[in-house]
C-alpha cells in the first residue's frame, strides 16, 4: 500500500507538468511517421545525366528504360562530350551514364557509369540498378535471338521479399520509441528530488530502499510501453508491415529491457548532482545504444575493439528480437540466446544501481 502511494504521486508530479504532456502522448507519433519516411536505405529520384556517343538502337533503348524507372531522375540527355568532372562536382547529377561506340562489336554500345562517392551508400545502391538495367537489356536481346545467359543466379527473397526498408527500420522504430522517453523522464526522478530538497521526506517515511526504487522507476516504465504501443500500431496500421510472430514474446522483451533501461537512468539520477547534469548523461547514452544498436548499420560492421560495447547494448538486442517476430515470425526457441543476454545484462545493471542507490540513501 506504501509502494502505491509512491506511484501515483510520481504519476501526479509527471502529470502536473502540461506541457509535457504533448511530449508523452503526441511527439512519440510525429516520430514514428516521420522515421519511417525518413530513415530509410530506399534509393529513388537519382539524378542522373547521360552522355550517348554511340547513338545507336541499343544505347537508345537502354536511355528510354533509365528515363522510364522512378530510381532515376534524368537531368541532361548530351550526344556530345561533356566535361563530367565539372558536373558531379556542381551536384547536380549524382550519376552519369556514358554510351560510347564499342571497339568488339556495333550492335552494343561501350558503358561507363560515374559516380559522385560522397554518399557511398547511395553510389553503390545506384550502380547496382544501372547494372541490373542493363544486365535485363541483354538477357531480353539474348531471348529474342533464341539464345539464354550460360551462368545466371536465381535469388530467392525470404522474410521480405520486395526489401521494403520499412519493414527491416519499423521494429527498430518501435524499439526506439521504448527507449527514449523512459530513459529521460527516468533519469531526472531521483536528481529532481535533491534539488527540490524533498528527499529527506521520502527517506523518513517507512517505504523501504526497494520501494523507492520501484516507485520511482514503475510510472515511467509504463509511459515506455504506451509509447511502445503507439509505435507498435503506427508502424503495423500506418506503414502496413505485417507482423508475423507472437507479440506475447515481445513484450516479455520488453519488460526485460525495461528492467535493464529503468535501473541505469536511475543509476543516472542516483550519481547526478543536477536535471542538467542527468539529461546530458542520458542523451550521450542513447546516442551510443542506438548507434551500436545495429539500428542504422548491421552490429558486424562495429570494429573488433568496440564490439564489446555492442555486446553489453540492452537496445541491440532488443531491436534483433523485434525483427525475428515482425520477419521472421520466429518463437522463442530461436532468440532465446538474445533473451538470454538481455536477461543477464538487466541483472546486473538492476544490482549494481540497486547497490548505488542503497549506497545513497544510507549517507
Amino acid at each position: 500500500m506504501r509502494l502505491l502511494y509512491l506511484i501515483k504521486k510520481e504519476f501526479l508530479e509527471l502529470f502536473r507538468q502540461k506541457e509535457l504532456m504533448p511530449l508523452i502522448f503526441i511527439a512519440p507519433i510525429i516520430q514514428v511517421i516521420l522515421l519511417g519516411y525518413v530513415v530509410t536505405t530506399d534509393v529513388e529520384n537519382i539524378p542522373v545525366t547521360i552522355i550517348d556517343l554511340a547513338q545507336n538502337q541499343s544505347s537508345s533503348h537502354i536511355v528510354r528504360r533509365i528515363c522510364s524507372t522512378p530510381l532515376f531522375n534524368v537531368k541532361n540527355i548530351y550526344n556530345e562530350p561533356q566535361n563530367t568532372l565539372e558536373i558531379l562536382k556542381k551536384g547536380d547529377s549524382k550519376s552519369i551514364i556514358i554510351f560510347r561506340d564499342s571497339k568488339k562489336t556495333k550492335k552494343f554500345p561501350e558503358i561507363q557509369i560515374l559516380m559522385d562517392g560522397v554518399n557511398s551508400n547511395t553510389s553503390a545502391i545506384a550502380a547496382g540498378y544501372f547494372n541490373g538495367i542493363i544486365k535485363k537489356y541483354l538477357v531480353e536481346n539474348l531471348e529474342k535471338n533464341g539464345m539464354e545467359m550460360p551462368v545466371e543466379a536465381n535469388t530467392l527473397i525470404r522474410f521480405n521479399p520486395e526489401l521494403e526498408s520499412i519493414n527491416f527500420m519499423g521494429p527498430g522504430i518501435v524499439a526506439l520509441m521504448l527507449t527514449v522517453l523512459a530513459l529521460f523522464f527516468t533519469s531526472v526522478s531521483i536528481v529532481r528530488e535533491k534539488e527540490q530538497q524533498t528527499m529527506d521526506t521520502i527517506l523518513i517515511s517507512r517505504l523501504t530502499p526497494l520501494e523507492i526504487y520501484i516507485g520511482k522507476a514503475l510510472p515511467f516504465g509504463v509511459v515506455g510501453i504506451i509509447n511502445m504501443l503507439y509505435g507498435l500500431a503506427l508502424v503495423i496500421l500506418w506503414f502496413n508491415i505485417p507482423i508475423k510472430g507472437n507479440l506475447a514474446y515481445m513484450f516479455l522483451a520488453s519488460i526485460i529491457f525495461l528492467t535493464a533501461l529503468l535501473s541505469y537512468a536511475l543509476l543516472i539520477s542516483t550519481l547526478s548532482a543536477t536535471i542538467q547534469q542527468a539529461l546530458f548523461f542520458s542523451w550521450f547514452s542513447m546516442m551510443v545504444f542506438i548507434l551500436l544498436s545495429g539500428l542504422f548499420t548491421p552490429v558486424a560492421n562495429i570494429p573488433v575493439g568496440l564490439k564489446f560495447l555492442a555486446d553489453i547494448n540492452p537496445v541491440r538486442y532488443l531491436i534483433e528480437i523485434i525483427r525475428e517476430i515482425f520477419l521472421k515470425g520466429n518463437g522463442i526457441e530461436y532468440f532465446y540466446k538474445d533473451l538470454l543476454s538481455l536477461a543477464t545484462i538487466s541483472l546486473v545493471v538492476l544490482s549494481i544501481s540497486l547497490l548505488t542507490f542503497r549506497r545513497f540513501i544510507s549517507k
